[in-house]
């Protein structure tokens, strides 16, 4: 098992510093971060959309239900299972220590029913199950599903990335892979390339809408991700934990994790030790800086610039309110013109494509029966998606056009007050973002698949008759009014996905915009409140109390990069 020997200085080091500083919640972190190193422990993280199934998969996995599931978005914490010689859960609450609790309690902590948002301030949950999986160190951490509508479930994924060694991502057939996923799974694989892809719920999908989710995932995965030869494992968790249906990739899956806990394992856990120290060390710079900052100024100007600070902050977050009216118009207004460009679309594409399957059908020889209503129902498909994917290719780029000209207004403010803010020459905006790219604005990447409908080319039995009692004349004008109509169910329901998707971006692009800022701006605030406190207690002492706090801020800063270079 991996030794935590040669790490032990720098743990009690940064430990002591975060303490001496006055961040006992950091000195927490790093006592986590050392007892995880020393029994040998690292994170597969289990990430996925909500509704994905996650919890379920990992139940099945270790053998036994510990984790609630449900029909709504259940999780609401991230929660680490873990080996243990016997079943037991542990939950920590902010400020406060490890607490045992009856395991049936569990979803008292971890649901979003009982824990909407994290109410409870839940900071950590462990669950301990003596599954043999489990017993070399690797713990599966279930988290909350990313564009749940509870947007603190998905921030607390996404604040989780850090920590993560490696990942499990559970996806699903409709719709494959999302936008969200797909960043999130980008930002994993910047810090770690094990990454296990399962395609979970296969239970509930055709052969055919497997096929195709598993193709477009592994398409986006190498175009956007730059991720090649994705491997996906097709699995029920549902009937797995049941012990019934086919197995499927259950034991292939079981075997990949074997492998990464045999060859990889090890490395994990050194990886591991390096990226925490690094990550904890950086925040307490950070604060070590701010608190630098706040003591070179006398007691009556830090107060301004933290006035100042406060009213900027409370500026921008009303300039991002009123920006919310301004953007919500540009999105119905553009929503309106994309509409009108895909009703355009429909009025020729719909004729055209009906057109090419009837010539379709009248060459396809002497075949009858349900081998032509296959055939039909093929060339459907076949001549949808070409429409579709010669559309998409003039419509994207204007798409992304429209975008930008509609978010030049939204981004000629937001520059204005992140000027604003910078012109403050505070330190603690030096993580500010410059200015917002407008070209660069349209972060969000696309989640568009095609679906073909399958279920509305099921036959009846006595459609099933029927088809080998008429004549092929009789037949052919009958499938070219029946598949027709499902020519042109195909091409409309995609188009309203590509429309659906367009606006999906927008929103999303702007949520991303939005949200990134109002994080900055609210760690700026507590950061800045909290130096500000400690100058101010400072100066109340004395100018020399105010030396001898800049002369300890400084020897630890110095002692934190002596560590950080280590």
């Amino acid at each position: 098992m991996p030794s935590l020997q040669t790490g032990v200085s720098n743990f009690a080091e940064l430990e002591q510093l975060a303490i001496e500083s006055g961040a006992p919640y950091l000195a927490t972190e790093v006592r986590d971060l050392a007892e995880q190193i020393r029994d040998g422990l690292f994170y597969v993280a289990c990430i996925g959309q909500f509704k994905r199934g996650k919890s379920t998969l990992l139940n099945a996995l270790v053998g036994r239900s510990m984790l609630p599931t449900g029909v709504v978005p259940v999780t609401a914490v991230v929660t680490v299972i873990r080996y243990g010689q016997e079943q037991r859960v542990r939950v920590r609450l902010s400020g406060g220590t490890w607490r045992d609790i009856p395991p049936d309690e569990i979803a008292d902590y971890v649901s979003e029913i009982e824990n909407h948002e994290n109410e409870k301030s839940v900071t950590a949950v462990e669950v301990f199950t003596p599954s043999p999986l489990l017993a070399t160190g690797m713990c599966l951490v279930d988290t909350p599903g990313i564009g749940s509508v509870f947007v603190g479930n998905t921030e607390a994924t996404k604040a989780f990335v850090p920590h993560v060694d490696a990942a499990l991502v559970v996806l699903g057939a409709d719709p494959p892979i999302s936008a969200d996923e797909l960043a999130l799974i980008t930002e994993i694989s910047k810090q770690c390339r094990n990454l296990v892809f399962v395609l979970n719920k296969a239970d509930k999908f055709t052969d055919a809408e497997r096929k195709d989710a598993v193709e477009f995932t592994r398409r986006v995965m190498a175009e956007h991700a730059g991720i090649a030869h994705v491997q996906i494992f097709e699995v029920s968790a549902t009937d797995r934990l049941a012990g019934q249906g086919p197995t499927r990739d259950w034991t292939r899956l079981i075997d990949a994790l074997d492998i990464l806990i045999r060859q990889s394992g090890s490395e994990l856990v050194r990886q591991r030790e390096e990226r925490g120290l690094m990550f904890i060390a950086e925040r307490l710079q950070r604060r070590l800086r701010e608190e630098r900052e706040a003591l070179l100024h006398p007691v009556e100007e830090s107060e301004q610039r933290a006035a100042m600070l406060r009213v900027c902050v409370a500026d921008a977050e009303r300039s991002l309110n009123d920006f919310g009216y301004l953007f919500t118009a540009e999105q119905d207004r553009l929503s309106r013109i994309f509409a009108g460009k895909k009703d355009e679309f429909l009025v020729r594409a719909v004729p055209g494509a009906q057109r090419e399957l009837a010539a379709a059908l009248r060459a396809a020889g002497i075949r009858r029966g349900s081998v032509l209503r296959n055939e039909a129902i093929k060339s459907a498909q076949e001549i949808s998606k070409k429409w579709l994917d010669n559309w998409l290719a003039k419509a994207r780029p204007a798409a992304e056009l429209l975008y930008v000209e509609a978010t030049r207004r939204f981004i000629d403010l937001a520059n204005d007050f992140l000027n604003r803010l910078l012109r403050t020459n505070h330190s603690a905006l030096a993580g500010l973002p410059q200015a917002v790219d407008a070209v660069a604005g349209f972060t969000a990447r696309s989640g568009l698949y095609y679906t073909f409908l399958m279920t509305l080319t099921s036959q009846t039995p006595v459609g099933w008759i029927m088809d080998r009692l008429r004549s092929r004349v009789r037949q052919l004008r009958v499938l070219e009014d029946q598949v027709g109509d499902y020519l042109e169910r195909l091409i409309i329901t995609n188009a309203n996905r590509i429309a659906n998707d367009f606006d999906d971006r927008v929103l999303e692009s702007r949520r991303k915009l939005e949200l990134g800022i109002r994080v900055i701006l609210k760690e700026i605030v507590s950061a800045a409140e909290h130096a500000l406190a400690n100058a101010r207690e400072r100066r109340t002492q004395g100018e020399q109390a105010v030396r001898e706090e800049l002369q300890r801020i400084d020897m630890r800063i110095s002692r934190l990069k002596s560590l950080r270079s280590e």
